[in-house]
């Protein structure tokens, strides 16, 4: 009974109705058509969503000016942010974005262009 209803999860069959006076009609029935997608993911954000998006965490971390937030912006170098408020920063943008960037990446990020690359290029950023 698990396995017909994680199937059935899964899969589209169409029905007909026929009436009275109507001859069987032939189904038009393609498997392409009756798959569900699996992923939630189905639309991407676009570029200038994500931009927006990273911007509006950056400017909404404590220590940084708003002004001074644009996308070509560097968290330590323009902002005065120490390697500490960079990780916070990281942290928002997971949180934001629903999704976990690997520590490895997450060094890597300490610019908004880079944040913004990251995460417009990333699969399952929401």
């Amino acid at each position: 009974m698990a396995l017909r209803s994680a199937v059935l999860r899964y899969i589209r069959v169409p029905v007909q109705t026929l009436t009275a006076t109507e001859s069987k009609p032939q189904p038009q029935w393609s498997l392409r058509a009756s798959l569900r997608l699996f992923s939630s993911h189905d639309v991407h954000l676009t570029k200038e969503e994500v931009i927006d998006r990273v911007l509006d965490v950056v400017k909404s971390f404590p220590k940084v000016d708003p002004s001074q937030v644009t996308p070509n912006v560097h968290f330590q170098k323009d902002l005065g942010l120490d390697s500490l408020d960079n990780v916070e920063i990281v942290m928002a943008l997971e949180e934001e974005f629903k999704l976990e960037i690997p520590d490895k990446e997450a060094d890597k990020i300490d610019a908004c262009n880079l944040a913004i690359e990251y995460i417009y290029n990333h699969p399952m950023a929401g």
